[in-house]
């Protein structure tokens, strides 16, 4: 089984922890690092997770999410494919990250 996760998912241990919801997710978070560090999953990056990540001004942040990204055994390629799909979307109401649409172009 392949993961991919967002941005917000390898930052969420540093969002406050007394608010359950939060909490639960960090957890989940753990767990499926777990999992993949026990090769029972393979974690996916992409360029755009490494462009979001690159923006992010916390130091201590940045480095986490960079060496989470490093565990990731596959790379999401952008292609022509992708950037018709977002278009598609957007056109169904999502909204684009601008973090995420720049790195689509």
């Amino acid at each position: 089984m392949r993961i991919y996760l967002d941005t917000s998912v390898y930052n969420r241990p540093f969002d406050d922890q007394t608010q359950p919801r939060i909490w639960l997710e960090t957890l989940a978070f753990v767990v499926i690092l777990q999992v993949v560090s026990a090769g029972e999953a393979e974690l996916v990056s992409s360029s755009v997770l490494e462009y979001e990540n690159s923006r992010n001004p916390y130091p201590l942040r940045k480095r986490w999410v960079t060496r989470c990204l490093e565990l990731a055994s596959h790379r999401q390629k952008v292609d022509k494919g992708t950037r018709k799909r977002a278009q598609e979307l957007e056109k169904e109401g999502l909204k684009a990250n601008r973090c995420a649409a720049h790195s689509l172009r």
